[in-house]
């Protein structure tokens, strides 16, 4: 059983490896906005390691560069992050038997990457063994989690020498392009995403990217509700 986990493992961590192309430069890219803000290589370093969470960080960096009050800071970072509220709830099934350390540990390093990759995999391999599942979930996390540090640390350190010309911003929406697009199979998800961004386009005249949150709440809305009535028509 000790060898099943070993090689599944490892098997994650070779299938999340693609992502490292993408969430290097993705972290560098914050490292680099964090300093050009003003804040120093260890205030960048504490944000990344308390929040590890590269779209509300981005976002309340934003926000604070545009001295926006504390509390639509707070709220905002948080709508981004309720995706990992959702992210838990699906993982549940799959990981739920694991301890109260590792389910923490679990909590604490989720990144949008290795959830994919992982939810992805459990769907495909129903028959899958719990101990395998929580193998590839770590496995895949492993491959991705920790590059978030060395390449904040990195775009803090050295991100202001990058010539403009090659500039890493692009990381950003091929990132999210990349892990979503393969995702949006299902009418509640479909429906999701285009309420969000037309949510988004009608709302953008809002202050302090409150368009964000009206954006999120509404396509989760949408996207519950067209669940809900999948749901009630499939025992009609």
């Amino acid at each position: 059983m000790r060898t099943r986990a070993v090689r599944t493992f490892w098997r994650g961590f070779w299938d999340c490896a693609p992502f490292m192309i993408i969430v290097l430069p993705y972290s560098m890219v914050f490292g680099v906005v964090a300093r050009d803000a003003g804040l120093e290589v260890y205030e960048v370093m504490a944000m990344s390691v308390l929040v590890i969470a590269g779209a509300s960080q981005f976002t309340a960096l934003t926000l604070m560069q545009e001295n926006t009050p504390v509390l639509v800071i707070l709220l905002a970072s948080l709508t981004v992050n309720l995706r990992m509220a959702m992210y838990s709830a699906a993982l549940v099934p799959h990981l739920g038997h694991l301890r109260l350390r590792m389910r923490a540990l679990i909590a604490y390093m989720m990144v949008d990457q290795s959830f994919a990759l992982a939810h992805k995999k459990y769907a495909e391999e129903p028959g899958m063994p719990r101990d395998s599942k929580a193998a590839y979930y770590f496995g895949a996390l492993t491959a991705v989690a920790p590059l978030w540090y060395i390449g904040t640390f990195t775009g803090a350190v050295i991100g202001q020498a990058i010539p403009p010309m090659f500039s890493i911003d692009f990381a950003v929406p091929v990132c999210f392009i990349a892990m979503t697009a393969p995702m949006l199979k299902t009418p509640p998800h479909i429906v999701a995403a285009f309420v969000s961004v037309v949510a988004a386009m009608i709302f953008s005249w809002l202050p302090y990217n409150l368009w964000l949150i009206a954006a999120a709440t509404l396509a989760m809305i949408a996207g519950a509700q067209t669940e809900f009535y999948l749901q009630r028509k499939a025992r009609a």
